[in-house]
């Protein structure tokens, strides 16, 4: 079976490690753990993993955020993906900081990422998974918080969201969605004192 993950960020080194490009990271995880390289195809980056049969590629649209329906479109006709395949990774600011959110399908809920996906592919029928990056900002100051740089707290959390996410990602793969949400969809909020631990 062939499965398409998109992550979701914006291109250029000043992007790289801002909140809003949190479906770009994880990927990049993934890709790490995975010992598989990113190329520069169209419309984005693509590496290509196999998990136990299945095909795996993975996507970062280089069309900048509010246009990356067209890179996921392109793809998933060049793979021959259906909907229920697909699965957009990217940041949510509803989530507390590193909460996972998987669901098989809803709302853009205001992100540019997905209303350019759901109008590209005349649906919101496709999976996404949510990763939580707080709601730290004063009324007006929602641009420039998920443009923003991770705080030190963030920071020190945030390989073991990476790699939470990524095993999320794969049990989609592997178990399907249903099974991937009951998993991960309960998983307690990082703490520090729990990174500390571990």
């Amino acid at each position: 079976m062939n499965y398409l993950i998109a992550g979701l960020g914006n291109i250029g080194a000043e992007y790289a490690s801002t909140r809003h490009n949190m479906g770009f990271m994880v990927l990049d995880a993934l890709a790490g753990a995975s010992n598989v390289i990113f190329q520069t195809e169209r419309y984005g980056d693509v590496a290509t993993l196999s998990l136990k049969g299945n095909k795996v590629t993975l996507l970062k649209p280089s069309t900048y955020m509010n246009l990356s329906g067209k890179a996921v479109r392109y793809w998933t006709k060049k793979l021959d993906i259906p909907n229920e395949r697909l699965l957009v990774v990217l940041d949510d600011i509803a989530l507390p900081f590193g909460t996972l959110r998987m669901r098989k399908r809803g709302s853009d809920g205001g992100h540019n990422g997905l209303k350019s996906i759901d109008y590209c592919l005349i649906s919101d029928d496709y999976a996404r998974l949510r990763i939580g990056i707080g709601h730290g900002f004063a009324e007006g100051g929602q641009i420039d918080f998920v443009l923003g740089e991770l705080i030190p707290e963030e920071k020190e959390i945030l390989p073991q969201v990476l790699a939470t996410a990524s095993e999320a990602i794969k049990s989609f793969v592997l178990e399907g969605a249903d099974s991937a949400m009951n998993k991960y969809n309960t998983k307690k909020n990082h703490s520090s004192e729990d990174h500390k631990s571990e």
